[in-house]
């Protein structure tokens, strides 16, 4: 069972590295414009301030390396062939964000503020949205999307715990 759990992380790397990665460009001043254009739907943002296309450019453009990475590390027995790495990357990647897009939206709906917990959507939502955009071209079994949302779940509260005390983050959900 461990084995399994650590192919599943390994697994989903790309997609963790993807969900993290807008956090580190904050900053940049390259592509910061919100994914929902401003624009409200019944007086709310759609998505709200903080998704930007920024987000994504550049989760996508960390996730991809990281398959690559996987790549040449060849482990065996591993859940999926990695030499097609810039799919892979990018379907976990983009779909990692998508996901948070797609929570961002809910959040919204259910005035709640970004930021703000939802819990367990904000743990766990990078991961299912990952594995169905690589489920696209790959063969994921759902033991995987249940191991995957039960064993991410913990560790994102502890690397988001991390984050917050290395004031990377400003919340410690």
């Amino acid at each position: 069972m461990i084995n399994e759990i650590l192919n599943i992380i390994y697994l989903l790397l790309p997609g963790y590295f993807a969900n993290m990665s807008p956090v580190f460009f904050k900053k940049m001043n390259f592509l910061n414009y919100p994914t929902d254009f401003n624009k409200k739907l019944n007086g709310k943002r759609i998505l709200g301030e903080n998704k930007t296309f920024r987000g994504i450019f550049f989760g996508v453009l960390v996730s991809i390396p990281i398959a690559y990475l996987q790549k040449l590390i060849n482990l065996e027995n591993t859940i999926i062939n990695y030499d097609n790495f810039i799919l892979i990357g990018f379907l976990l990647g983009f779909g990692a964000l998508f996901g948070d897009l797609i929570k961002s939206f809910f959040k919204r709906r259910l005035n709640i503020s970004p930021g703000k917990p939802f819990i367990p959507f904000d743990q766990v939502d990078h991961v299912v949205f990952s594995l169905l955009f690589l489920s696209l071209f790959y063969k994921i079994n759902f033991n995987v999307f249940a191991i995957a949302v039960l064993t991410t779940f913990p560790l994102h509260m502890i690397i988001n715990y991390i984050g917050y005390k290395l004031k990377l983050r400003d919340t410690y959900y």
